[in-house]
């Protein structure tokens, strides 16, 4: 099973393939996937990659964490569980109005 890295504090000019090359250097790469922005098309500064065993992930993290990369310092270690999403605004069902 492979572990799922979060990469922060990326340069808003790198794109997958440089994510990829980056942390290929410490192991096989399954993905990585720089975020974009939906509206503008543009880098949110950070992505995820994914390393195929925990040794070579913490190999990257332990090395790449606090590294410079394009004139910014990189902030890399395990991503967490994306949290549930609400559909409601955080509102309850019954509109709120609970007396």
């Amino acid at each position: 099973m492979g572990k799922n890295l979060y990469v922060g504090n990326l340069s808003y000019s790198v794109k997958d393939d440089e994510l990829n090359a980056l942390f290929a250097a410490f192991g096989k790469v399954t993905s990585a996937r720089v975020i974009m922005d939906r509206e503008t098309q543009r880098s949110k500064g950070f992505g995820f990659v994914e390393m195929e065993n925990d040794a070579e992930a913490q190999a990257a993290i332990d090395a790449l964490n606090g590294k410079e990369n394009n004139g910014r310092q990189l902030t890399v270690n395990e991503a967490r569980p994306r949290e549930p999403r609400s559909g409601f605004g955080g509102r309850s069902h019954d509109g709120g109005s609970r007396h």
